[in-house]
């Protein structure tokens, strides 16, 4: 059995993805992978023209998303979330036509409803637009991991009931293969939360950039957004592991 990676940035996830949508395709076809999604933050620059590249290499693509969520009203320009956060995130996958139209609903209603710092929905648009769309947790910075490492774990079963109650049989918690900080803590308490409560466990990578060796310019990319340099002590850094893996690679981080 391969892998398909269901949480991928491209060069449309703007100074943040470093993958061009053609190499990232060609990497799938060459690993083997039966799909690849594409999930751009906030974003479907890219849909059209990485479904086209897919299709002519004989990969399914998956349309997706990595949404911002307002922690309330999208319309509101205040940070109240956990951790006085303006915005979570979380990945939606379309599985079908109606998925489709919704996620452009939905891309649509961030950029001119809920943008502050980032293209926003909330609660209440995805629930007017949940129709043909899988769902999963997201990464560090999604709800359930601003919860979990923090030990509130009612708000996280608070988030992830909402979710998985509208989402119904379609939501996912989401593990990820990769060593930045707290990850490995946050994967534990994503299995701890999913048989509590008995929801599925996707594993991915989040993966911002092709191969290890283009980490360095990755990074730049970084630092151009943050408007500061890689010398710059606190900023935002990934690491190499934040590279499109291969099914083994896979395999072998989620041996268990």
């Amino acid at each position: 059995m391969s892998f398909v990676h269901l949480h991928s940035h491209s060069e449309y996830s703007l100074l943040d993805g470093a993958n061009r949508l053609t190499d990232l395709v060609h990497r799938a076809k060459e690993f083997e992978m039966p799909g690849l999604a594409l999930t751009d933050h906030g974003c479907l620059f890219g849909a059209w023209a990485f479904h086209k590249l897919a299709k002519e290499e004989g990969i399914k693509p998956i349309i997706g998303m990595e949404a911002y969520v307002a922690p309330g009203d999208r319309r509101d320009r205040s940070k109240a979330g956990q951790g006085e956060r303006a915005y979570y995130h979380l990945v939606l996958l379309a599985r079908d036509m109606e998925g489709y139209n919704n996620l452009i609903k939905l891309s649509s209603i961030g950029y001119t409803e809920g943008f502050y710092h980032k293209p926003r929905v909330d609660r209440e648009a995805l629930a007017a637009h949940a129709g043909g769309l899988v769902v999963s947790s997201a990464c560090l910075a999604g709800e359930i991991a601003r919860h979990l490492p923090a030990d509130t774990w009612a708000g996280a079963r608070e988030a992830a009931t909402w979710y998985a109650n509208l989402f119904e049989d379609r939501y996912y918690l989401e593990v990820q293969a990769h060593d930045s900080e707290g990850q490995a803590e946050l994967n534990g308490k994503i299995f701890e939360l999913s048989e509590e409560i008995g929801l599925p466990v996707i594993a991915t990578n989040d993966a911002h950039f092709l191969q290890a060796e283009d980490h360095d310019a990755h990074d730049v990319l970084l630092c151009i957004a943050q408007g500061v340099y890689q010398t710059t002590g606190e900023r935002r850094r990934l690491t190499p592991e934040h590279r499109f893996k291969s099914a083994a690679e896979m395999r072998a981080l989620f041996a268990d």
